[in-house]
């Protein structure tokens, strides 16, 4: 049995939990979530927390019990604190700005690249820092997931979008190989 979907989640003030038969609604200051509740779980509420237990065991059950807590903690977190995602450009004449809502990036292509930002997301540029948050962690993870994909970076030099505590194992060059480069 899972350790994690055994530990009761702690809702903090100002967060509101609603269970319906097969649903959990979350709302709080930064906004509000809703997650289905898998098939054979039952979720309950005892003053200020949340508790996920199994009403059927079977092995489907068990392999869902820690997933459907950590997806319930993830909503309480997201509608009270939110969640922040950094990404770092690198490269010579490598830039971005935001025009509204949409992130417009230079990252030598012939043509500036463009990313609207999905709704509930705020995307902040600071020099070569862009700044992901919202309150769905999910949300939040997938938009830098795609703004990283527009360009990854690359082994040799090291130019393009990496996350802020990511590290790029470097290649050595042709020069290197070869033993010299005189």
């Amino acid at each position: 049995m899972s350790r994690i979907g055994r530990q009761p989640i702690n809702i903090p003030a100002g967060v509101e939990v609603t269970i319906s038969d097969n649903l959990v609604a979350v709302k709080g200051p930064k906004g509000e979530l809703s997650e289905k509740i898998l098939k054979g779980l039952a979720v309950n509420q005892n003053e200020n927390q949340v508790v996920i237990t199994q009403s059927v065991i079977n092995p489907d059950t068990q392999k869902q019990f820690g997933l459907q807590r950590t997806l319930i903690d993830n909503m309480i977190q997201g509608v009270s604190e939110g969640f922040k995602k950094e990404l770092e450009i690198n490269g010579v004449g490598f830039r971005a700005q935001m025009k509204g809502t949409i992130l417009e990036l230079s990252l030598g292509f012939s043509h500036p690249v463009e990313f609207k930002a999905p709704e509930g997301i705020e995307i902040s540029v600071n020099q070569n820092i862009i700044t992901i948050t919202g309150f769905d962690k999910q949300k939040v993870g997938a938009t830098a997931a795609n703004i990283r994909k527009l360009k990854k970076p690359e082994p040799y030099k090291g130019k393009g979008i990496k996350y802020i505590d990511e590290h790029i194992r470097r290649k050595a060059g042709k020069a290197a190989a070869k033993g010299g480069g005189e």
